[in-house]
């Protein structure tokens, strides 16, 4: 019976208006029509619910309780109103994913509050590798994905953002451009095998006919911030830098300082592009190109 709201709202009317006709007016529906729903709850309970008086009516013991917990029915309804109104409206959490080097130097903090300010929603951000990325989009876990070296699927609608360089960097100083033959001297910290950098810097390589298996390897990492620790505390060695390769954006800060200092090789800029990526059903979702033309245009 909880399941038919029309009846107990009409209870709820009738209790509140202390009124058969005020309640048959605020509903707009008959009065008789009143009668036989609260008639209704009546039989279902086996109770009397409502005694009619000559100055109104009033509640009996049952009826007490009864709008006790009709008008916990009613919280729970309204809330959950709330939550459909939210959804018909967009006003819902907007839940960015961005690789590693995106998610940590491009996107900064304050880009973040932007993008809320400008579609009037909460922004989350996290920050994974590129594949976890495509697959939360999949499985709707993410509105949005930033990511660098796109895996591409059918299922997704990919768009070019920017093109990003990648550069040699230590914290010792070196040459603003090196040969190729330069880089054996290096001490260098690798990405691990079978992350898209890595591919990246090797198909750079091959093409420039250097071999990275003639390199002085100290260390493989994961991701963008081990890189970058581990240079910032690798040993100081003029005649033997400890290197690694990373987005100019990430160390952009630390170069202007010149606690870190990068460098190109000769004749050669590594690039590559940061795509946005969503699922091709939000193609034609306006809520989704709010957030995605804000970030084309540079606004961040």
């Amino acid at each position: 019976m909880l399941k038919d709201f029309v009846k107990m709202e009409t209870f709820l009317t009738v209790a509140r208006e202390r009124s058969f006709s005020k309640a048959s007016a605020k509903l707009g529906i008959s009065q008789p029509a009143v009668t036989q729903q609260i008639k209704y709850i009546e039989n279902y309970l086996e109770a009397k619910i409502i005694d009619r008086k000559k100055n109104g009516i009033k509640l009996t013991a049952e009826g007490d309780e009864l709008y006790k917990v009709v008008t916990q029915l009613e919280k729970c309804i309204l809330n959950l109103e709330k939550d459909v109104l939210k959804i018909i409206k967009k006003e819902m959490t907007f839940r960015l994913a961005a690789s590693y080097t995106i998610g940590s130097y491009v996107i900064p903090g304050e880009c973040l509050n932007s993008i809320s300010e400008s579609i009037g929603n909460d922004v989350t951000l996290s920050i994974d590798v590129t594949d976890k990325i495509i697959e939360g989009l999949k499985e709707r876990k993410f509105d949005v994905g930033l990511i660098e070296s796109p895996i591409f699927d059918d299922e997704l609608v990919y768009r070019e953002w920017f093109d990003d360089e990648l550069v040699i960097f230590s914290n010792t100083p070196l040459p603003k451009v090196v040969n190729t033959e330069e880089l054996y001297d290096y001490k260098w910290v690798c990405r691990e095998e079978g992350s898209h950098t890595r591919r990246l810097i090797s198909e750079v390589f091959e093409e420039l006919g250097v071999s990275c298996k003639s390199f002085n390897v100290l260390s493989e990492v994961s991701n963008t911030t081990a890189a970058l620790q581990s240079v910032k505390r690798a040993t100081k060695d003029p005649e033997s830098p400890t290197v690694s390769v990373i987005s100019k954006h990430a160390i952009a800060d630390e170069v202007a300082r010149k606690e870190l200092f990068e460098a190109r090789i000769y004749g050669f800029t590594m690039s590559r592009k940061f795509y946005i990526v969503y699922t091709k059903e939000n193609k034609n979702n306006v809520f989704i190109d709010n957030v995605v033309n804000y970030i084309i245009t540079g606004k961040c």
